[in-house]
């Protein structure tokens, strides 16, 4: 399959025709570094990003992680060329920048059924969770069906970081750097047939690891989601593997994730165990649950209440701000054109 071009899209690049090299002219959709951590934050970050290779993560994280979660020390190899421009600026808030996000927050406020309805409980019990040696089964409509390795699957993808804004169709949003490589770069590297139409996303199915999978046993498990062809292959979708600039802890989807920055976050689907290539759109978990509240596109949209909630205005975590909704979550620029018939 040859990699797929939109030519609607500006390519990412850190240097534009015309300006002096190594000057980052950024593009629209950027939002600043600095906004998204308090800058001390920020600086601590780039001092780990270099020392990765030299410092265990765990004492980092303050958690047990996997043996393998030592290869991001390839993010402090990354030439500053090589960072991506990110996050989406596009419309602004409230005519102001996002509010930046505190980690103490979105590692603490989640949404993870799998292991509890409670959002402040989500980050204890995801800690069973174990990523070791992790495997996505790849299958479907692919040349060569085959189990992926993440372990290996990471030492083959240059690492980038990219600053998202994340909006949960519960009305609340908050600003994240992830670190991670393009969607795209995956889907070209797993090779579909030229018969795929979307992409099937399912985690894992664990009740040993998961008491939401048994304690509500009746639920279609395990978590599947699904994206047109066309959306993964656009340049703002994401696999993350890190944010913050250390690898993901388990309550915010590790060891890998998909991030969609246009659509409701619940389609970015954490600890990613299988990615299905298909000709007919996938039925995804929250489509089985509620069919009449859930589509499969799942876009931002706030003139058109979503599931129960109406989605006009939204609550930014740590601020106690309300701020009005952008179409796409202010990414229109880059992705509306995918639905234009």
């Amino acid at each position: 399959m040859k990699p797929f071009v939109d030519k609607s899209i500006p390519k990412i690049s850190r240097v534009q025709p015309g300006s002096a090299p190594g000057i980052h002219i950024p593009p629209s959709w950027e939002v600043a570094e600095s906004t998204v951590t308090p800058e001390e934050i920020y600086l601590d970050r780039r001092k780990f990003l270099a020392g990765l290779g030299k410092v265990g993560l765990a004492a980092f994280i303050g958690c047990t992680l996997p043996g393998w979660m030592e290869l991001p020390r390839a993010w402090g190899q990354v030439a500053p060329d090589r960072r991506s421009a990110g996050a989406g600026q596009g419309p602004e808030l409230n005519g102001s920048n996002p509010v930046p996000t505190a980690e103490s927050l979105t590692s603490r406020y989640n949404n993870f059924y799998e292991f509890t309805m409670d959002k402040s409980w989500v980050h204890v019990l995801a800690q069973a969770l174990r990523t070791e040696d992790w495997m996505i089964r790849v299958e479907g409509l692919v040349k060569k069906p085959h189990l992926l390795n993440v372990e290996s699957l990471l030492r083959r993808m240059p690492q980038e970081e990219r600053i998202y804004r994340l909006r949960c169709v519960e009305t609340w949003s908050a600003t994240i750097p992830w670190m991670g490589f393009p969607l795209r770069d995956l889907v070209n590297l797993l090779d579909p047939l030229p018969s795929a139409r979307f992409v099937r996303f399912k985690t894992f199915l664990n009740p040993n690891w998961a008491p939401g999978q048994k304690d509500r046993f009746w639920e279609p498990w395990p978590y599947v989601e699904g994206l047109r062809l066309d959306e993964a292959l656009n340049d703002l979708a994401f696999i993350a593997v890190g944010m913050y600039g250390h690898p993901l802890h388990p309550q915010n989807g590790a060891p890998i994730r998909l991030v969609v920055p246009w659509k409701y976050g619940f389609k970015s689907i954490k600890s990613i165990a299988a990615i299905e290539f298909t000709r007919e759109a996938p039925t995804t978990f929250w489509q089985s649950m509620s069919p009449l509240e859930y589509d499969f596109w799942a876009n931002v949209n706030p003139s058109v209440p979503y599931a129960r909630w109406h989605q006009g205005m939204e609550r930014v975590l740590g601020t106690g701000d309300t701020v009005a909704t952008q179409p796409f979550n202010g990414y229109a620029g880059q992705v509306a054109g995918l639905y234009t018939p």
